[in-house]
């Protein structure tokens, strides 16, 4: 009935900081950039913003109850930079909470909440605040790192960069196209500093979570072959080349890196890892720019005219509420891809995969019912079991998101938690796909 997975196999959840906590102004912490970036008019779906977000930090101990008794063995969350640097005992709470409902805390140490400080200092175009989040790394595994064994350094630079510096839809919001690239440097060189870091505390087990997808051309034209390659290039191996490979895959991301101390760079972002963490949620089709063709609505975020590349529509019987193209097998077929490419590829987590349907409250039965998230999960678990038929070693499975949360630019209409979160009165209630997911882990340990 369920997918089967070998020993050892872990379970868990994911989530993020800005999207689930709330509590904007407890602590004294001061604002990050998405703080800045809500506030402004126009930027995400109804004007939402995460000031309450589902009242996670008020809320955990609720939530980690939820989450412990699907039988998960882990649970990803992030901090908050600017929580952590006030001195917050939150972390404190959450962790110990985890190791007593016995789920093993799985933390992020950077997921797109930089503090507004230090975007005011030129954020991630400034290789300075590479250093400034090692410093940060420093104070968490100070603080942590007794009852941490698994950390995560950044999630999904790819996105990170092209949503947030090469266009304008998440924050901050810089809008600066391939000039965008030393971002990307500086987030690869943050996250090998973080590795640093924790290994000269005594980490057991580090790792990194980027986003995967695979890459195709529209056509047998070599105009978009060439087109889907440079696409494939600065989405996907511009972020997994220069860990895994130690160079960058091609001389223009190079070349775009922006510094004379390249070499010097991939020397420390090339350390070795315990894991790798793979994000995935559909594929992409992409093919030269044909002039007068409107592009607009094929992606999440419209890519701007005079880039050479542009998006068509992924063929798919099914999509979420979201938009998104439902492809199981492109799961599979990246995970099998990063095998191929990478031949000393740590041992692969899928950190992040879920899908957004707009799941009404509670019925007159007390439930939510979400039979497409089941099959969306169902799927995409036996796309991971056939890769590990293939010989990919995938250790774990994380669905993103346990919680319904802010989902960013989106707002709140998009939901991906296991758990549902009621807009007025923040009450939770199981989905029909939490106990799925529940009685999925229960019958891998009687098997």
């Amino acid at each position: 009935m369920y997918p089967q997975f070998p020993p050892g196999f872990r379970f868990g959840m994911s989530t993020s900081a800005y999207q689930i906590e709330g509590a904007a102004d407890a602590d004294g912490k001061g604002p990050s950039i998405w703080d800045t970036f809500t506030a402004r008019p126009g930027t995400v779906r109804h004007g939402e913003d995460g000031r309450v977000a589902i009242d996670h930090y008020h809320r955990y101990a609720e939530d980690v109850g939820h989450i412990a008794a699907a039988g998960v063995h882990d649970y990803r969350f992030s901090f908050s930079w600017t929580r952590v640097l006030s001195g917050s005992g939150f972390y404190d709470r959450l962790v110990d909470a985890l190791l007593e409902a016995g789920v093993r805390p799985v933390p992020t140490i950077y997921h797109w909440d930089l503090p507004q400080e230090l975007e005011d200092a030129g954020g991630w175009m400034n290789r300075d605040t590479a250093y400034r989040l090692a410093d940060y790394t420093t104070v968490l595994v100070d603080r942590l790192g007794d009852r941490v064994r698994d950390w995560i350094t950044m999630n999904e630079m790819s996105v990170h960069t092209l949503y947030g510096y090469a266009l304008t839809d998440h924050a901050p919001a810089r809008g600066l196209g391939l000039e965008a690239l030393p971002a990307a440097h500086h987030q690869l060189l943050a996250h090998g500093l973080a590795v640093q870091v924790l290994r000269a505390h005594g980490a057991r087990s580090v790792g990194v979570a980027n986003q995967h997808f695979p890459v195709s051309p529209a056509g047998d034209d070599p105009a978009d072959h060439e087109a889907a390659g440079l696409f494939a290039d600065l989405t996907n191996w511009t972020f997994s080349d220069p860990i895994l490979r130690g160079a960058y895959p091609n001389e223009l991301v190079r070349a775009g890196a922006g510094d004379a101390r390249v070499d010097r760079d991939l020397e420390v972002i090339g350390a070795p890892l315990d894991f790798y963490g793979v994000n995935y949620y559909e594929p992409t089709v992409i093919e030269a720019p044909r002039a007068g063709k409107d592009y607009s609505g094929v992606l999440e975020v419209d890519i701007p005219d005079g880039l050479p590349f542009s998006p068509v529509p992924v063929k798919s019987d099914e999509r979420t509420d979201f938009g998104w193209a439902v492809v199981p097998s492109a799961l599979t077929e990246i995970l099998t891809t990063l095998r191929d490419r990478y031949p000393n590829l740590p041992p692969v987590f899928i950190t992040e995969n879920g899908a957004s349907f707009h799941d009404s409250g509670p019925g007159p039965d007390g439930r939510v019912h979400d039979p497409r998230r089941i099959a969306f999960l169902d799927a995409h678990l036996r796309a991971v079991a056939d890769a590990i038929d293939a010989g990919v070693r995938v250790d774990g499975y994380y669905v993103w998101s346990a919680i319904d949360n802010f989902e960013w630019a989106a707002g709140y209409d998009e939901r991906f938690g296991l758990v549902h979160v009621d807009r007025e009165t923040l009450t939770r209630t199981r989905k029909d796909s939490w106990y799925w997911y529940r009685d999925l882990i229960a019958a891998q340990r009687r098997s």
